[in-house]
């Protein structure tokens, strides 16, 4: 396996040879940014086809003197057409600009081109799917479904395709390149808090399911998510929420430039929001969040194009926890109360992230990028009550501070051969995690110190190489072709072991291929195979504890499927799936490990819709059914996986009512789900109803937003937990859970200028 990487890797640093009359080269940007526009789709005489890259340029090789017809499209911006002159052997360029206008179905163009379509389809649900919050920000990908339990300052729990993802351990998160995803987390392997992210930056959500992008590393198995935000604004924004439940939010976005600095491609703008929600829990959550951003992009000459942002993210808040359903049953405890009022805790994280794209000769071009981050965590639960102390109750405190040191590189090259077309990406990539007194300690109502569970420092080193090759044989059929492999050190300094300072290192390595095939059947209708091999890391503190065995559990996967408009206005998405993952995770947050569970199976149906039905109304919905099992379970009962979702399904409707007034209609819908091994207690699943009405004018809009309209009583979040309560002779196994919002209502006044 490894030589044949390396072979891979070696021969793609050689260019081939094209043949060609002559060469028509195009560069596309956005009219008000001048910026480059990625994954416009070109045209010639509707014969032959091409895409921008990153850096907005298409081509077109050997082609016959005489004039061109381009057409140029992409979701968002205005349909165009220009004429080229093309002479023989000879290289003809052109810059195109497009004007931004509102996204329409009827635009999008169904490609054997996997990064291409999933740019599509994000643009159209972010425009289909209003997101009023960081953590809402998920809920546009495709089946996934989140659960907050811990104020609303804890990282999502999140469940996509049949993985009850716990924060993160089965889902790679993102933003701008930037990893989210903490590695060695005291709370969780994979823990991934994305409330650092301001929502109305959000400009595309990449959505991957599965491990068959090479690009993608450590936790991609279920899946991997990308946000990228705004590189420019076109307008300031302000905008202020009130709502129930003392919920209060200030948003602002600024452009530090003018517009003649935005002409000569430069742009830099900061944006900064402000957080306070009392909750509607008994035990107020008081929830504070502060976030900063700012961003610059701008061209430093013709051939490099410079990104640098810079975020800061501080919160701290109340949080009720999970509490036993008999209790609530029998009247002892209100369906939104707290046994210990005393969980909660205080998080920041800063980013510092520099991104620099170079353009080279010979159509290719380089993608250099460094990351920092400065990460503080610091959280009080407390989820058993009194089964371990029957004095002082059993709240424990998870704590750590970490560094995060990284770099990301690519090269990308564009090449043709006859008539087919190569598409070459080589990549490395490097992070370090610096972990200083990872803490577990079992504590009284936050400052009384009683015990320590765990201390210890924690370096974790994960270095990788990686290659892509996309192969278009033809204008029907094409192949993507891809090799990983991925070096990891892991560093572990014990505080609490008697003999004293004596680090414990593992280090392990593992390869992941990757293979993809596509057919275009018709302009309208794409076939598609994926597969490839996936991973997931585990704590070090396991890691070194086990003498390296199951460190990096591997992931099987496979998608069979299509993509199809059988009507303009009308796409569709369906999707067979099986994965495979020799080891699976649980965490056990109050014993500071993370114990394996033994392999399981997954075979599952993805089917999504999105219809225009109007200009004015359009409709949405995806359906997820999965059926995860354990493989050689130690009992013959115990098949089933704790919380993994079987059936979900999300949707809405949009109507633009008038030229100011639109309305949207949202439903989410989890169904029941096993809470244990042997399906003796369920997760009791949920249909809830949601809603936005908005008034726009040219600078001004009011939005009126209400969750769960019907009010039902629904559970977000629900565990099986062994527990006892101070009074309580003896301990009971049960569903813990924490309640779901009830009828909410806020309001939103924005202002552009």
């Amino acid at each position: 396996m490894k030589k044949a990487f390396i072979f891979l890797l070696i021969s793609s640093f050689f260019s081939l040879i094209f043949a060609h009359n002559g060469i028509l080269i195009g560069k596309i940007v956005d009219e008000a940014s001048h910026l480059p526009i990625e994954f416009a789709y070109v045209t010639i005489n509707e014969n032959m086809s091409s895409l921008s890259g990153v850096e907005g340029k298409f081509i077109f090789a050997n082609l016959e003197k005489g004039e061109y017809t381009l057409s140029i499209s992409i979701v968002g911006y205005e349909k165009k057409q220009v004429k080229a002159t093309v002479n023989e052997h000879e290289t003809t360029e052109l810059t195109i600009s497009l004007k931004p206008k509102n996204v329409e179905l009827s635009e999008v163009v169904i490609l054997g081109d996997k990064k291409q379509n999933i740019h599509t389809i994000s643009k159209v649900d972010i425009a289909l799917r209003p997101v009023n919050s960081a953590q809402e920000l998920l809920r546009i990908a495709p089946g996934l479904f989140i659960a907050q339990h811990a104020g609303g300052g804890k990282a999502e729990q999140i469940f996509l395709r049949g993985f009850d993802c716990d924060h993160g351990t089965d889902i790679a998160l993102s933003v701008d390149g930037l990893p989210v995803n903490m590695v060695s987390h005291a709370h969780g392997q994979g823990y991934a808090d994305l409330h650092f992210v301001i929502p109305e930056i959000v400009e595309k959500i990449a959505v991957n399911k599965g491990s068959y992008d090479a690009a993608e590393g450590n936790f991609a198995t279920a899946g991997a998510i990308a946000f990228q935000t705004q590189n420019y604004l076109s307008k300031n924004k302000v905008s202020v929420e009130a709502g129930m439940y003392n919920h209060f939010r200030l948003f602002s976005a600024v452009n530090l430039l003018g517009q003649k600095a935005r002409e000569n491609q430069q742009n830099w703008y900061v944006a900064s929001e402000y957080l306070f929600r009392r909750g509607f829990f008994q035990n107020p959550d008081n929830l504070n969040r502060i976030n900063f951003f700012t961003k610059y992009q701008g061209l430093i000459d013709e051939k490099n194009i410079l990104t640098a942002s810079f975020s800061h993210f501080n919160s701290f808040w109340n949080a009720s926890g999970q509490i036993p359903e008999n209790e609530v049953a029998n009247g002892n405890l209100n369906y939104l109360g707290s046994i210990d009022n005393s969980e909660g805790g205080r998080t920041s994280r800063t980013n510092a992230n520099l991104q620099l794209v170079s353009t080279l000769s010979n159509h290719q071009y380089i993608k250099n990028q460094v990351f920092f981050s400065q990460y503080n965590f610091d959280l009080f639960s407390n989820f058993t009550f009194f089964l371990h102390d029957k004095v002082n109750g059993d709240e424990i405190r998870q704590k750590e501070n970490r560094k995060i040191y990284g770099y990301k590189g690519a090269f990308h090259q564009k090449n043709t051969w006859r008539n087919m077309k190569f598409e070459t990406e080589i990549g490395a990539n490097i992070r370090l995690d610096d972990i200083q007194n990872s803490e577990l300690s079992r504590v009284k109502r936050r400052n009384i110190f009683l015990s320590p569970i765990s201390l210890g420092d924690i370096q974790e080193l994960n270095a990788a190489i990686y290659f892509n090759e996309n192969i278009q044989f033809s204008p029907k059929f094409g192949a993507n072709i891809g090799a990983r492999l991925d070096a990891f050190v892991f560093n572990y300094n014990n505080k609490l072991d008697s003999n004293g300072y004596q680090v414990q290192q593992v280090k392990k390595t593992t390869p992941s291929p990757k293979l993809n095939f596509y057919y275009n059947v018709n302009k309208n209708c794409v076939l598609f195979v994926n597969s490839g091999v996936g991973f997931h890391s585990n704590d070090t503190r396991v890691v070194v504890a086990q003498n390296g065995l199951q460190i990096l559990p591997k992931s099987f996967g496979v998608d069979i499927g299509t993509e199809l408009k059988p009507m303009p206005n009308l796409f569709i998405h369906t999707a067979l799936w099986a994965l495979r993952l020799q080891q699976e995770f649980v965490y056990v947050g109050d014993e500071a490990v993370v114990e394996p569970s033994g392999e399981t199976q997954r075979t599952g149906i993805d089917f999504s819709i999105r219809w225009q039905i109007k200009r004015w109304l359009s409709i949405d919905g995806d359906a997820n059914f999965a059926h995860p099992r354990a493989l050689n379970p130690a009992a013959e009962t115990a098949i089933f996986i704790p919380l993994a979702p079987i059936f979900t399904s999300i949707g809405g409707i949009k109507a633009n009512i008038s030229e100011n007034l639109s309305a949207n209609l949202r439903y989410r819908y989890l169904g029941n789900r096993p809470a244990n091994e042997d399906n003796s207690l369920t997760a009791k699943g949920y249909f809830i109803i949601d809603a936005n009405l908005n008034y726009t004018r040219k600078q001004f809009e009011m939005s009126f937003l209400v969750e769960n309209i019907a009010n039902r009583k629904w559970k977000e979040a629900q565990f099986e937990t062994e527990s006892q309560l101070q009074n309580a002779s003896l301990p009971l196994t049960q569903i813990h859970f924490t309640a779901g919002t009830p009828f909410s209502a806020k309001v939103r006044l924005n202002y552009n200028f």
